[in-house]
């Protein structure tokens, strides 16, 4: 049976938990990697807003479980006025509901969608992205 972190059985982790999650996961990421993702923040949320289930035509918001926000990799050369850094966006619930479906821990499912996103955002594939979890381990 899957365990909360600090051994909280039955009891959800919190969004700064998830967030805690999200950073250490990053931190253990290729450093080469990290470089080229520039500065980035974790967002942690229960769900996606509204907008984000309308503009990605989602049947219900647990349909997602993180999104990335940004500039293209191709893009960063190019300095723009007044633009927030790159985001990620972990969605809580969605993601606790698939932890609670299936064998793997919390960080690890964390960590999975972290580096997914990102990897998106790079257009690197699944296979790719395989490759980045299997050298973080």
């Amino acid at each position: 049976m899957n365990d909360a972190p600090g051994g909280l059985l039955g009891r959800a982790p919190s969004l700064e938990q998830i967030e805690a999650m999200a950073i250490a996961g990053y931190a253990d990421l290729p450093e080469e990697f990290r470089t080229l993702c520039g500065e980035i923040r974790f967002i942690v949320a229960d769900f996606p807003d509204e907008e984000i289930v309308d503009a990605m035509g989602l049947d219900s918001e647990f349909d997602i479980l993180g999104l990335f926000e940004g500039r293209p990799v191709g893009d960063m050369g190019v300095p723009v006025t007044g633009e927030m850094s790159n985001r990620i966006l972990l969605y809580r619930r969605p993601i606790l509901d698939y932890w609670a479906e299936h064998e793997e821990t919390l960080e690890a499912i964390v960590r999975h969608v972290l580096i997914h996103e990102i990897g998106h955002h790079f257009g690197l594939s699944d296979d790719d992205m395989e490759e980045l979890e299997r050298e973080a381990d």
